[in-house]
């Protein structure tokens, strides 16, 4: 058993696991954070998606003891004092989420590519930054509209700030 020590949601959290747990089932199973889903361990389908030292990642690819010692932000740290995050409310707002299973790394991926790419995404880029992430129930639509959307009002929120 290896000690894995990770930042997650601004709090140092430890844990022991085999050398061999993907990160995935660490914050799962070790840290109680359920909120990223296990979909298909072998990247295909983006329900894993955190964000790892501030960039997405496909957490069912990386092991939990590579992971140790780094940042990690999951679905549950977006959020702030009750609000929830610009693009967690476009999904809401924009009905970019039927059954929920890929929605949070759908919302995981699509923060990560505002901040990569905002003010400029366009219905083309938003489906090519979701090339990774499998959804089963929507056909996209409404999930490109949200993050369109969203985009839109931090790019705003942005320009103001500027």
């Amino acid at each position: 058993m290896t000690k894995v020590t990770l930042t997650v949601n601004g709090r140092t959290m430890s844990g022991e696991c085999e050398d061999r747990t993907l990160l995935v089932h660490f914050i799962r199973e070790k840290l109680g954070l359920t909120g990223t889903h296990v979909g298909c361990d072998t990247t295909q389908c983006g329900a894993c998606v955190i964000h790892m030292d501030g960039h997405s990642v496909k957490s069912c690819s990386i092991l939990a003891v590579q992971a140790s010692g780094s940042t990690i932000t999951t679905i549950e740290g977006l959020a702030g004092q009750g609000e929830l995050h610009p693009v967690q409310a476009a999904f809401k707002e924009h009905h970019g989420l039927q059954c929920g299973f890929c929605t949070p790394g759908m919302v995981m991926t699509a923060v990560d590519l505002i901040g990569r790419e905002g003010g400029k995404l366009t219905e083309e880029t938003v489906r090519a930054g979701l090339e990774g992430n499998i959804c089963r129930c929507t056909g996209y639509h409404n999930i490109v509209k949200a993050i369109l959307a969203a985009d839109a009002e931090m790019a705003g929120g942005r320009q103001a700030a500027e």
